[in-house]
């Protein structure tokens, strides 16, 4: 085991155990209604730090990145501590780690880490047909095995098969788009957005059969696009394939096989067993949800121990990514509590004019804002608590979501999952593609231009799929 990831599972697991722990009452959370915009500007600094150093200064962004991202964090629980009290700090902080990022980072650490012990062998040639074929693959295992589960499963098999071709950043670009995750739309399993909408009551099969046709119509256009862009690169550039033996193709690494499907029963057992809560830090969290995080480092202590080294050379395995990612969204989750804060306080928050906009002046929703409201957030706040705001907004009952509110149910799971693509931070499995492909020398869009593909390829196909399915009341 690697010094670095050795010293990785000591934090997560120290995170976890100091969760356990009992703690005394803290202060309550501020209401979001007492937040004014200003609260939002440390997320603003972080969103331009990520988008803008690694152009401006690129050294000194990625040697000090987690500094930086420290130091924002600190720029809003500082002076929300002296205006506030150190109370109410320490409890939204304690709220974001425990209830938040713990949970996520420890989802994500297994999928990334057993996903990563899964090596696809075979003579793979990157041609316009086989990557198509890779994505189309990727974007049906994502409902199954988890938009990160997919896309740490099939990304290293794509570099490898298009190592030859000079022309291929599209192919990463669309990669994102589908696997990591309009892929993930199917089922809970597929994406946390609709993984939180399981805990709250939705069908685990309601995603399935509502939102299957939106899901077909993106992934065959997107696919149909891809084979044209990546045929014209390949005539463009007329790359002559390796000369590579025959060689089925086939799995190695089948203890991560099933490690990732334990991740999935964990997953899936966590919204169906329930065992009561305990105070966690002075939050109020579920024991199913710590045992599901122990369970998880669990799975990742075991895929580390069991897997050779050797394989994860084949792969082209490395911690950098989920190291990045780990150290960017605990800064990301701190930052962006006031602006969720203010959302979920509504008509009487200081997004009350947004909010309002949700709704006809009799008060029935109107789903095609639904869509685009949720997606736009989703793009830049993370996909799942924004997914939250807007099904509480619409009701929160899941009983009548999937009936009468069908439509507007469906708008905001759309828009959570389809535009978390909209940029490298709407959703995690983004940014771990990107810091995977860039560490095998793959450059990959600035954050910038990475929206603009999306503004290119994605924004007309959303506004499509407005008006096939969310025109109605």
């Amino acid at each position: 085991m690697s010094v670095m990831m050795a010293r990785g599972l000591r934090m997560a697991a120290g995170l976890a155990m100091a969760a356990l722990v009992p703690a005394p009452a803290w202060a309550a959370g501020v209401p979001g209604a007492e937040l004014s915009l200003a609260w939002g500007i440390p997320f603003v600094g972080i969103l331009l730090s990520i988008a803008l150093m690694p152009l401006l200064a690129g050294h000194l962004w990625h040697h000090h990145y987690g500094k930086i991202a420290a130091l924002w964090a600190a720029l809003f629980l500082l002076p929300f501590a002296a205006v506030f009290g150190a109370g109410a700090a320490w409890y939204q902080f304690a709220h974001v780690m425990v209830l938040e990022y713990v949970p996520f980072i420890a989802l994500l650490l297994a999928l990334y880490t057993a996903g990563g012990g899964v090596l696809l062998k075979g003579s793979l040639v990157g041609t316009p047909t086989v990557n198509t074929a890779l994505l189309a693959i990727g974007t049906i295992l994502a409902s199954m095995m988890g938009t990160t589960g997919a896309a740490m499963l099939l990304i290293r098999p794509v570099l490898r098969a298009n190592a030859f071709r000079t022309r291929k950043t599209h192919t990463f670009v669309f990669f994102i788009f589908l696997v990591a995750n309009i892929g993930g739309s199917l089922t809970p399993v597929g994406d946390p957005p609709l993984y939180l909408g399981f805990l709250r009551g939705v069908s685990f099969f309601w995603p399935t059969t509502h939102l299957f046709a939106e899901f077909a119509t993106c992934v065959v256009i997107l696919l149909a696009v891809y084979w044209v862009l990546d045929t014209l690169a390949w005539n463009r550039e007329k790359p002559v394939p390796p000369v590579v033996a025959k060689e089925a193709v086939g799995l190695e690494g089948w203890l991560n096989v099933w490690l990732v499907l334990a991740i999935v029963g964990v997953v899936i057992g966590m919204g169906y067993v329930k065992l009561g809560s305990m105070n966690v830090l002075g939050q109020v969290m579920e024991v199913e949800r710590v045992v599901g995080i122990l369970l998880f480092l669990a799975i990742t202590a075991i895929s580390v121990a069991f897997t050779s080294p050797a394989l994860r050379e084949a792969n082209g395995f490395a911690w950098g990514a989920i190291l990045e990612v780990a150290k960017l969204f605990a800064a990301i989750f701190v930052c962006m509590a006031p602006v969720l804060a203010i959302l979920q306080a509504g008509s009487q928050g200081a997004a009350a004019g947004l909010v309002a906009l949700t709704s006809t002046p009799d008060g029935a929703p109107i789903p095609w804002v639904y869509f685009w409201m949720t997606g736009v957030l989703s793009s830049f706040l993370d996909n799942a608590p924004t997914y939250i705001v807007f099904f509480e907004l619409a009701g929160g009952d899941p009983l009548t979501l999937m009936g009468q509110k069908a439509l507007t149910l469906a708008a905001i799971s759309c828009g959570a999952v389809f535009m978390g693509a909209n940029s490298y931070i709407g959703n995690a499995p983004n940014f771990m593609v990107k810091a995977i492909v860039e560490e095998n020398g793959v450059r990959m869009p600035s954050f910038f231009a990475y929206c603009g593909w999306a503004v290119v390829f994605l924004v007309p196909l959303f506004v499509l799929i407005t008006l096939i399915f969310f025109r109605g009341a």
